[in-house]
């Protein structure tokens, strides 16, 4: 048991990546605060977790959502020990479609909230002598795709903030580190690319110049890196960047793709 008494918030956890992570930390022995925004899919995956989950619904495009989150957590539980930053919006958007809303809105989710909710769960984790944060980036906050602008400079900026508070609060036991996530098969991004033309089990039949297995990282894999970056069998690595995908981010040159 990894997780066993440990108190964990997942944003983002009633589905995808988030709802495979909340499986795992419960039956690692965690108790775990889902939080979403639709009620249905929460009281369903906290009814199966009981007594071990419970969930709060909160718009983190709101900035009282990150102490409500926290509060909830607390009070529900007793305390938290680990945070994990998973909940964003993928919200198309390039140079021409993004207005100063469009871009306050993506960022106030995926970037804003993140460092809200930290700076809320810290004042815990400072009374406890330590706690862990795990933001859930992006392979795109490197550099990103044409169409994922604000997505992409959003993830970026978590990467600094999980660096920049990895070495703020190092010596007060607090961990801070950062998954960047590449393509996965989320129900979110079937149904998305699905709209966008894509025929259905497209996710299995991926070209390899985009996923050389022949198809997509899963949430559950995605979920048992999380795992392993929040308990403690990755201490005391902090402030680390782990880029989750089935090849090299860096350098990488797909042009045999063309030949």
């Amino acid at each position: 048991m990894r997780l066993e008494d440990k108190i964990v918030l997942i944003t983002g956890s009633t589905t995808g990546i988030g709802e495979a992570a909340a499986r795992l930390c419960v039956a690692e022995g965690a108790k775990v605060m889902v939080h979403g925004r639709n009620e249905e899919r929460a009281k369903a995956l906290c009814t199966e977790l009981s007594p071990n989950a419970d969930y709060v619904l909160a718009d983190l495009a709101q900035a009282e959502s990150a102490a409500k989150l926290v509060d909830a957590t607390i009070d529900r539980f007793g305390s938290i020990d680990i945070v994990v930053n998973n909940a964003a919006v993928t919200t198309r958007s390039n140079l021409e479609s993004t207005d100063a809303a469009t871009f306050d809105w993506i960022t106030a989710i995926n970037l804003r909230a993140p460092l809200l909710i930290i700076r809320e769960a810290v004042r815990e984790f400072r009374r406890k002598g330590g706690g862990v944060v795990l933001n859930i980036g992006s392979v795109n906050g490197l550099s990103g795709e044409p169409n994922l602008l604000v997505y992409s400079t959003a993830k970026g900026g978590l990467m600094t903030l999980s660096r920049n508070l990895a070495n703020a609060l190092a010596t007060e036991h607090i961990r801070v580190n950062h998954l960047n996530v590449g393509w996965v098969t989320t129900p979110n991004e079937i149904a998305l690319k699905i709209k966008e033309g894509m025929s259905p089990g497209w996710e299995n039949r991926v070209p390899p110049e985009y996923a050389p297995t022949g198809r997509l990282l899963t949430p559950e894999e995605v979920a048992r890196h999380i795992l392993f970056w929040i308990s403690d069998e990755s201490a005391p690595a902090n402030g680390a960047v782990y880029e989750l995908e089935q090849y090299s981010m860096i350098g990488r040159n797909v042009s045999r793709a063309f030949q």
